[in-house]
């Protein structure tokens, strides 16, 4: 994100005339900061409020934080700085707020923190009740959680539980009706008793056998579910990487955990790991209880994670595990994939996500992903959108639609 994102997003805002030469000249003068001097064009009114806020952010150096104030090109000096206190910080995000749209601001606020050091004043109650929650947001707060006062833990609380409510409400549907229909299909059998078939779909497969002149169909193939397919057919194991890179996947799978969980027919297990290993899956009735009990930050020790995992396995065949980490392993390399393959060999489906997230394939051990590609487990990055499909052909035991 630059001032130049932010100032363009701007002007698609407030543009009024966008052919005359002032408007250009207005633009140029927001994507470049500074004063009138190099366009010529002076600011008033809305346009010099957001030239502001803008150049609180953007118009010091960020690795100058000690700096409270900058020069211009003439030397004059200028504010260009949040300055230390949370009052101020959360006036600026009002006024963010105010000028951008949510996906902007939710951009910008993160320049905040990494930029001008601000990680600190999310410990301020006003200072979050000031932002525009989102999962980064939310990363940040957890890492920050045992140095919250306890004035702040509710109000972080409050953050998170709407991230996480927004969420559910992208995901959870889709989720559901995506593995109920695999769990249907994977429970189905072609010798039902006469009670459990399913007449539409055996009809269906059928449809060549038409006897025209009886106007019937002969089911030479009957299609049905299983008697035992009320109950639990699946086993889903998540072992989630919580070192501090990892932020956005942890929530993520902190919320498709708690999806799974809502499944009669699937027994769902969540286990998250650094260098220790916690299973969550006794929280999984609120993801907003499985964050808090993460700890972001940390080492790696993917091989301890998957003996954890591993030991809790009683129905192989059934069972799906499914690695979400970026693979920098700082724990025994080759014991980690001799544990992949003996999984593997005893029927487990594996998976190994690089993130649950939507920021794309993050810098990851491409060694390691290439060894485990080796054993026939493809390491790739998954959008929280795509989860539900890969999670599907994993149920199934058919082909993962990797994407390009």
């Amino acid at each position: 994100m630059s001032r130049t994102t932010s100032a363009t997003s701007t002007t698609r805002t407030h543009s009024t005339s966008p052919d005359s030469a002032d408007e250009r000249l207005r633009r140029w003068r927001l994507v470049l900061g500074g004063d009138a001097d190099g366009t010529g064009r002076a600011l008033t009114g809305t346009d010099a409020a957001v030239d502001g806020a803008l150049t609180a952010l953007y118009g010091r150096h960020p690795d100058d934080r000690d700096r409270d104030r900058d020069r211009d090109g003439a030397g004059r000096s200028r504010t260009a700085g949040l300055g230390a206190s949370a009052p101020s910080v959360a006036r600026w995000l009002g006024d963010i707020r105010t000028y951008f749209p949510v996906p902007v601001v939710q951009v910008v606020q993160r320049d905040a923190i990494d930029r001008l050091g601000l990680a600190s004043l999310l410990l301020e109650p006003e200072m979050l009740e000031a932002v525009e929650p989102d999962v980064h947001l939310v990363g940040t707060l957890l890492s920050l959680r045992e140095a919250m006062p306890e004035t702040t833990g509710e109000t972080a609380r409050a953050v998170v539980r709407k991230v996480v409510d927004d969420l559910e409400r992208r995901l959870a549907a889709r989720t559901r009706a995506t593995l109920t229909g695999a769990l249907d299909r994977s429970a189905r059998t072609a010798r039902p008793r006469h009670r459990d078939i399913d007449w539409d779909r055996t009809i269906r497969a059928n449809l060549k056998n038409y006897l025209p002149e009886h106007r019937t169909v002969v089911p030479e193939r009957l299609v049905g579910h299983g008697r035992a397919a009320r109950g639990v057919r699946k086993e889903v194991v998540l072992c989630v990487d919580q070192s501090g890179s990892m932020a956005a996947s942890v929530v993520h799978a902190a919320v498709l955990a708690a999806v799974l969980a809502s499944l009669r027919t699937v027994a769902t297990r969540l286990v998250v790991f650094d260098t220790a290993v916690v299973d969550l899956t006794d929280r999984l009735d609120d993801p907003v209880d499985v964050l808090f009990g993460t700890r972001l930050g940390g080492g790696t020790d993917i091989n301890r994670a998957l003996a954890h995992c591993q030991a809790g396995i009683t129905r192989p065949a059934d069972t799906v595990v499914v690695l979400i980490s970026d693979l920098y392993e700082g724990g025994i390399r080759d014991e980690m994939l001799k544990r992949v393959a003996a999984m593997k060999e005893s029927g487990v489906q594996f998976v190994a996500l690089l993130a649950l997230s939507d920021e794309g394939t993050p810098a990851h051990d491409r060694d390691h992903a290439a060894a485990l590609a080796a054993l026939g487990v493809p390491a790739f990055a998954c959008t929280p959108d795509l989860f539900p499909e890969i999670m599907a052909a994993a149920l199934e035991k058919r082909p993962l639609p990797i994407p390009a």
